[in-house]
């Protein structure tokens, strides 16, 4: 998958998504997480694809196997482009999501797993997951358990993404949130870089929602951000 910007609209409403959308170009690769699709359910989805757009669908699953394969072989009917669930469900409900995902005439979306978000810390991994090993040591295990179910990458940060690769290969993909300008505010994400650096680090794509979807000219950041991760590729 080519190296790209992933936008994040964490929008209350379907309205408020189509009037942000309008001012990015119509083939944007957008996120569409749990707020949305809680609020307008998979119309949203489809809405959205027929208007050019391709989706990553942030649901982030997390259950028992059997339960994970019924609810992507639903989600698999929406032809997105990118979903997830977290790699702390185990390989075997990672492989089951996998055979919920595949379609009749066997393609399927690419699925990824959430490693461990990036609002979480060393200290939260230690004291509130009970998790002693380090954080580049849990990510990269997490990779290694999610290449082994047949998954195509990991959400990390892109301060991982090295390992990730190192371990997994370099057509494993690493998706980061965590993206941000030196001027953009961390909010809750603790482990964040620049577009430039997480290009240097070996990201594939970058997830982007607040530096973007809250700037003065969206469109401006875009292009900026896209600039700034895809260089000459963008050009």
């Amino acid at each position: 998958m080519k190296r790209d910007v992933i936008v994040a609209c964490d929008f209350k409403s379907g309205g408020e998504t189509l009037a942000f959308l309008e001012q990015l170009p119509c083939n944007t690769f957008i996120k569409i997480g749990m707020e949305l699709f809680y609020s307008e359910g998979p119309d949203i989805v489809r809405l959205l694809k027929a208007r050019g757009h391709r989706i990553f669908l942030d649901l982030k699953l997390h259950d028992i196997p059997n339960t994970v394969k019924s609810a992507m072989a639903v989600l698999s009917r929406l032809d997105v482009e990118l979903c997830n669930l977290h790699a702390a469900g185990g390989r075997a409900m990672m492989e089951a999501a996998l055979e919920g995902l595949i379609q009749p005439d066997g393609s399927r979306p690419k699925l990824i797993a959430v490693t461990q978000l990036t609002s979480t810390d060393a200290a939260m991994l230690k004291n509130e997951l009970l998790i002693g090993a380090s954080m580049d040591e849990v990510v990269v295990h997490y990779a290694q358990t999610a290449r082994a179910a047949g998954l195509d990458g990991v959400v990390c940060s892109p301060l991982e993404a090295p390992g990730v690769h190192n371990v997994c290969g370099a057509d494993f993909l690493t998706v980061t949130p965590g993206v941000r300008f030196p001027e953009n505010a961390a909010g809750d994400q603790s482990r964040v870089t620049t577009p430039e650096r997480a290009a240097a680090l070996g990201a594939d794509l970058i997830v982007v929602g607040r530096p973007i979807t809250r700037a003065g000219d969206p469109a401006e950041v875009y292009r900026r951000m896209k600039a700034a991760f895809c260089g000459e590729e963008y050009q």
